[in-house]
């Protein structure tokens, strides 16, 4: 099997956040060959905004783990952290998200392959045109730096 390029974002709130997400970059380099990682950058909350700021990275890899299998592993490193989702877009100690997983487009229940939500968010956009800016999203057929582009300019609006 040919390993695959991966995008992953990285969040935490909660505890010491820089060590937080630190402490998750060790855990998947278990299996997941990490090749870059963007600058971790301070944000304000997305969805519920009365919780503490974030810090937010995004690294580029390749694995061999089918999409399912990476969404397994990633949910057992937050497990394992000590992850509590209490409710939607509420404060954690990390977080972990697939965003492309190579030009896969992926719809389930389960997993859904490009992230649905990272073209509206600068705390992804930003970071991930820091490592990887031509990176063309799969189901946009634009390049990251386009989408970033856009959603700058719809907030000038």
């Amino acid at each position: 099997m040919i390993d695959k390029v991966i995008f992953l974002g990285l969040g935490s709130n909660l505890g010491d956040r820089n060590e937080n997400i630190q402490k998750a970059i060790e855990h998947l380099k278990y299996k997941v060959t990490i090749e870059k990682i963007s600058s971790i950058i301070e944000t304000e909350p997305y969805g519920v905004v009365d919780q503490p700021k974030f810090l937010n990275c995004v690294l580029k890899g390749r694995t061999l783990l089918s999409p399912f299998e990476l969404l397994e592993f990633v949910l057992e490193i937050e497990n394992k952290m000590g992850r509590k989702r209490l409710f939607k877009w509420g404060p954690r100690n990390i977080d972990i998200d697939i965003l492309f997983y190579d030009d896969c487009v992926i719809d389930t229940e389960k997993l859904k392959i490009p992230h649905p939500e990272l073209h509206k968010r600068l705390f992804v956009l930003e970071p991930l045109c820091e490592i990887e800016k031509d990176f063309i999203h799969p189901v946009f057929k634009k390049s990251v730096y386009e989408l970033y582009i856009e959603l700058i300019s719809s907030r000038k609006e």
